[in-house]
């Protein structure tokens, strides 16, 4: 559910594009509604919030469909030899939540400035997938990466939870962990009501979207 801005030469219409540009994407993206937006809406600037995903089989196989968007523990040398409990990686994560800087959790060419994590949760989708959800106001560069690897790495005991803890309440640099890119997806981009291009009923069922993964999940609440 993300928006994105443009200017159509005089003579197009967004009904026209819709109708068009399917055929010129790749399948694992999808057009969900192309419209008119109200005059003050920009996809970027407008935003007032978003929610990423990130899937990790902490346990068990990865299933084949699902390998190319999962970030496995058991591959990952610094958590491979360790076992991770859902309980504690879920107990770490909502540390996290509230307004702070994070700066221990992004890279330097962010600016610092409060962000607010509005709740971080996990999700188990079955055969040891589980899925992270985390919804806030902003996220800096690779804000969520950081925020999973290192909850990880706290799980498996290879990061004192004080250091977890400093890091977080006093942005103390710490020896985190950058969980790879393949488990990441920005679900969605949020907008105030009466700029939002998306209807309520296109956000609870966004049409076009494709079947399978990495589109499924846990729902939101």
């Amino acid at each position: 559910m993300q928006g994105v801005s443009l200017r159509l030469e005089a003579g197009d219409s967004a009904e026209a594009l819709a109708a068009r540009l399917p055929a010129h994407l790749p399948p694992d993206l999808g057009l969900c509604v192309a419209r008119k937006p109200h005059p003050s809406f920009h996809a970027q600037w407008s935003a007032e919030g978003k929610t990423y995903r990130y899937r990790v089989q902490l346990a068990g196989t990865v299933a084949p469909e699902w390998r190319p968007y999962v970030m496995e523990v058991a591959a990952e040398p610094r958590l491979a030899p360790h076992d991770i409990t859902p309980e504690r990686f879920s107990e770490l994560l909502r540390m996290a939540e509230g307004q702070r800087e994070f700066s221990a959790f992004h890279e330097n060419s962010s600016p610092r400035k409060l962000r607010t994590l509005e709740s971080a949760t996990l999700h188990a989708l079955g055969g040891g997938l589980f899925e992270v959800i985390l919804r806030g106001d902003a996220f800096a560069r690779y804000q969520v990466r950081y925020l999973v690897g290192s909850a990880l790495l706290t799980a498996a005991g290879q990061l004192p939870e004080e250091q977890w803890r400093a890091a977080l309440e006093q942005g103390e640099r710490i020896p985190g962990l950058k969980a790879e890119a393949s488990g990441l997806v920005l679900w969605e981009v949020r907008y105030p009501a009466k700029l939002d291009p998306f209807t309520p009923a296109e956000r609870a069922a966004p049409p076009g979207l494709p079947e399978g993964p990495p589109f499924l999940g846990a729902p939101e609440g």
